[in-house]
Order: structure tokens, then C-alpha cells, then sequence
């Protein structure tokens, strides 16, 4: 049977009473893409004193790549997740369909504390 009570719990707390430790969250960017980023957003503050108007594009370009890495991580995982719980035979059992939800829940809520 479903159990709304336990869907609306954070995630984190079925570890807890299962005496687990959580998970670190999954990465939204593989590390190679999120350090490219992260180099392109140093380099614009260490030459930000010498060269500022250069600087500010350098940040600006990383930004923008951040965020469509960022559009793109998220519309393929939600692509996964959609196919994972709508392929399900109608009868799927109710926990599978629990665990999509929390998911959802999950990736929803890190987008928003972020």
C-alpha cells in the first residue's frame, strides 16, 4: 500500500531509521565538465585586476556553459526517469513507483537549495 506520510519524508530519513548513513547526492555534472567550469570561473578572478572587462566575459562564458551542462544533465535524467516509471506494466508495484517519486523529489529539492 502506498504511504503518502513516508513519500513526503525527506529522503535522507529512511536511512536513518534503517540505521544507514546517507548517500552523497549524485553530481548533476560529471567531475571533467564541472572542473572545466570551475577553472574557467578561476581564471576570470585571478585576471580580474589586470584585465576586468575580459574577466567578466571569461565568468560570463562559464556561467553559461554551467547552466546549459546543467539544462542538459537535468532533461536527460529526467528522460531516465520518466522512462523508468511509464514503461511499467499498470500493476507495477507501488514501491517502484515510490522510489520514482522520490527521485523527483529529491533532484526538485537540491535544484531549489542550490
Amino acid at each position: 500500500m502506498y504511504d503518502q506520510t513516508r513519500a513526503q519524508q525527506p529522503a535522507d530519513q529512511d536511512q536513518h531509521r534503517a540505521g544507514r548513513r546517507p548517500a552523497a547526492p549524485e553530481t548533476l555534472l560529471p567531475p571533467a565538465e564541472r572542473d572545466a567550469v570551475l577553472d574557467r570561473l578561476r581564471k576570470a578572478i585571478n585576471t580580474f585586476a589586470d584585465a576586468p572587462h575580459e574577466a567578466l566575459k571569461e565568468a560570463e562564458g562559464a556561467f553559461d556553459d554551467a547552466a546549459a551542462q546543467l539544462a542538459s544533465a537535468l532533461a536527460q535524467r529526467r528522460r531516465a526517469l520518466r522512462e523508468r516509471w511509464r514503461e511499467q506494466d499498470p500493476e507495477t508495484h507501488a514501491e517502484e513507483l515510490r522510489l520514482a517519486l522520490r527521485q523527483y523529489r529529491e533532484i526538485t529539492q537540491r535544484l531549489i537549495r542550490t
